[in-house]
């Protein structure tokens, strides 16, 4: 469960940064109780409106999402206490005087709570550098590093080399984040081809999760586990395979992607197809429809009981699966054994990758 301000958090919590689009919003807001408590978004803002702030309010109660305003320009609509609803600002190290005094404001309005993001790939400052920047922050937002969460977001890690190059990068992350008492440590890593429209078509095909990988090697330090959802970390990378019928359907370390191209016949037949072959395949879950909504309607549409949809339902469904996957597999009892965040622990051994 998500601990109040200040503590620590005694199971894991699980933090997707997701866009701030309605497929991945349509997923959110079929959480349950149970899912709330433990899931904590990040959600990646590229335009801000009346309907953004509509779809923010209609998210599931006790569901804080923390909102990353970095892609908008320096102004008053961009500050987040200025939106009406509680949501958990996402800070940068190199953010603008102005826009840290807002974050300070939108940490207020919502318990006292501030995410910063410090990513592996951009920010390659020295400990001590690091260190100063981010008493800046603290200082202009009248935080103290107990009502921080700090999120360590590594980018795509797309094949075994990426993962070996991230793994001593992120090691010597997080040897300075033991330095502060941060509220939690989350490493995130996105896994997620850039496109799909290479892969074959009318059969599933399989995809490692990479940023998963990673997060195993990384277990023995304790930290809690983020990711990119179904979807690559680079924002606004354009995937011509998405015109396709896609489901990218999330298993034990792995994806299987489907991509349905059968010519003849109605659309909403094709997508029948699809799911009836997804629903007759190993990777299926025993509890069927009931694992998630996205499972429960990926099943209706293979008894063709509605419509194949759009790319939004189909990132929808397919997101709402993966929350339920990812959540299901970190509070497993079997996988309960690694050791939570401690600031000052001893001096971390190096993980094993499980491949």
């Amino acid at each position: 469960m998500v601990p109040a301000p200040g503590s620590r958090a005694a199971e894991p919590v699980y933090r997707p940064i997701l866009a701030c689009r309605r497929g991945e919003l349509d997923a959110l807001s079929h959480l349950d109780e149970t899912a709330t408590a433990r899931v904590a978004p990040i959600l990646e803002i590229g335009t801000v409106d009346r309907t953004t702030v509509d779809v923010l309010r209609r998210l599931p109660p006790g569901l804080l999402p923390a909102v990353d305003v970095s892609a908008l320009p320096d102004s008053r609509a961009a500050e987040l206490s200025r939106w009406g609803v509680p949501l958990v600002p996402v800070i940068g190290l190199a953010e603008s005087d102005h826009r840290l005094v807002a974050h300070g404001a939108a940490a207020r309005a919502c318990g006292r709570r501030a995410l910063i993001r410090l990513r592996a790939g951009q920010d390659r400052a020295g400990p001590n550098e690091s260190t100063a920047a981010a008493e800046r922050v603290w200082r202009s937002t009248d935080l103290v590093p107990e009502e921080c969460d700090l999120l360590v977001d590594t980018g795509d890690v797309c094949c075994p080399a990426d993962v070996r190059a991230a793994e001593p990068r992120v090691r010597r992350l997080l040897e300075w984040a033991r330095r502060h008492a941060w509220r939690s440590v989350t490493v995130a890593a996105g896994g997620m081809p850039s496109t799909l429209s290479r892969l074959p078509t009318d059969e599933p095909i399989r995809l490692d999760r990479w940023d998963w990988q990673l997060w195993q090697r990384l277990a023995d330090t304790g930290v809690d586990y983020g990711d990119y959802g179904v979807h690559p970390a680079v924002s606004g990378s354009g995937d011509p395979g998405d015109r396709l019928p896609t489901v990218r359907y999330t298993d034990d370390g792995s994806w299987w992607i489907y991509r349905w191209a059968r010519r003849g016949g109605r659309g909403d037949e094709r997508f029948a197809d699809l799911c009836r072959t997804l629903v007759s395949s190993p990777h299926w879950p025993s509890t069927g429809a009931a694992f998630s909504w996205g499972d429960h309607e990926l099943l209706r549409r293979a008894r063709r009981g509605a419509g194949a949809g759009s790319a939004a339902n189909w990132a929808a469904w397919s997101t709402s699966h993966h929350l339920a996957y990812v959540l299901a597999t970190l509070l497993r009892p079997d996988g309960d054994t690694a050791p939570r965040w401690n600031p000052r622990p001893d001096p971390p051994q190096r993980g094993r990758s499980l491949r």
